[in-house]
C-alpha cells in the first residue's frame, strides 16, 4: 500500500480526536448551515438536528425567504431568511445575510437543496472566493458551482464532499489530466486523489468501492463501509441525505488543524450514531 494512504478499519487511527469533543457547550463551536430553496428543506432540517445531537455549541440556519411560510419558524431565532429570487433560491441580495452569518460562525456548511439557479451560483461563488472561514460544500450545492472549481479548489479552508459522479465532473471542469471511471479500483482512485490534492489545497471527500475516502495535501485516508470500526455507520444514503457531511463539518470545526483526520474519525464516532 502507498505510504501516503492510511486505512481506518480495525480501530480508529486517531482516537485522540474522538476524545477531543468539547465538554462545555460554550466551547463547542458555532456552525451556520446554508441551503434550501423552492420548497426543498429536508436537508436543512436533518443537518440542524444532526449538528445538535453531535454536540455543536450553537447551530443556525440560513434559508431563502421563499421557505418562510413552509418552515413556519418565525419564533426560532436559529433560523434566518435571506432574500430569494423568482425561482425560490437565494438572490444576489442575500450576500449581506451570508456575510453576517460568516462573522458569527466558526464553520459554514452549504448543505444543498439549492436548485440549479444561476443567480444562486454566482452568489455562492462570490462568497466562497472571499471567505477565509472553514467551509464545507456538499450535495447539489456542488452541482451549481461546477464552472467555478478552477478557483474554488485553491481555497485551503474548503472541504468538498462529493459523489463519485460529481468528482468526475470536478476533474473534467479543471481539465485535470486523469479520467475517473466507476470501474477503477480503490488504489487507483487513491493515487489520483493523492496527486490531485497535491495540486489543489481544498480537501476532497468521496465514496467509491464501498469506502469513504478523504484526501488533503497529498495524504489519503479511507474507511471501508463494512469494516469493524464503521459498524454500519457509513452508507451512501447517509452521505447524500446530508447526515454524514454534517457530522464531518462539526468534527472539523473542533479540529481545524487536522480536518482530514477529523473527518474520518468523526464519521464513525460513537458520540452520535443515528440508527
Amino acid at each position: 500500500m502507498f505510504d501516503y494512504w492510511q486505512v481506518q478499519s480495525e480501530k480508529l487511527l486517531f482516537p485522540e480526536i474522538e476524545w477531543s469533543k468539547p465538554e462545555q457547550k460554550s466551547q463547542a463551536g458555532k456552525i451556520l448551515i446554508v441551503g434550501g430553496g423552492a420548497g426543498n428543506f429536508r436537508s436543512l432540517a436533518l443537518a440542524y438536528d444532526t449538528a445538535h445531537k453531535i454536540g455543536a455549541g450553537q447551530v443556525r440556519v440560513l434559508a431563502p425567504e421563499s421557505l418562510r411560510k413552509t418552515l413556519k419558524v418565525e419564533k426560532n431565532t436559529d433560523v434566518t431568511f435571506a432574500p430569494s429570487n423568482a425561482s425560490g433560491g437565494f438572490s444576489s441580495e442575500a450576500l449581506a445575510e451570508l456575510k453576517a452569518g460568516e462573522a458569527w460562525a466558526d464553520l459554514i456548511l452549504f448543505i444543498g437543496d439549492t436548485n440549479k439557479n444561476s443567480e444562486t451560483a454566482i452568489l455562492f461563488e462570490k462568497f466562497l472566493l472571499e471567505t477565509t472561514k472553514p467551509t464545507v460544500l456538499t450535495r447539489d450545492a456542488i452541482d451549481i458551482l461546477l464552472n467555478s472549481f478552477g478557483e474554488l479548489l485553491l481555497n485551503q479552508n474548503l472541504t468538498i464532499i462529493a459523489s463519485f459522479a460529481q468528482l468526475q465532473k470536478i476533474f473534467q471542469a479543471v481539465f485535470y489530466p486523469k479520467v475517473l471511471t466507476f470501474s477503477m479500483r480503490l488504489p487507483q482512485l487513491v493515487e489520483n486523489l493523492h496527486k490531485f490534492s497535491l495540486t489543489f489545497p481544498s480537501q476532497i471527500i468521496t465514496f467509491h468501492a464501498e469506502s469513504l475516502i478523504a484526501a488533503k495535501t497529498g495524504t489519503v485516508f479511507s474507511i471501508p463501509a463494512n469494516s469493524p470500526v464503521a459498524k454500519g455507520r457509513i452508507s451512501p444514503i447517509r452521505i447524500w441525505n446530508g447526515e454524514i457531511p454534517t457530522k464531518i463539518a462539526v468534527w472539523q470545526m473542533w479540529n481545524s488543524q487536522k480536518t482530514a483526520e477529523a473527518a474520518i474519525t468523526g464519521v464513525v464516532s460513537a458520540w452520535f450514531f443515528q440508527p
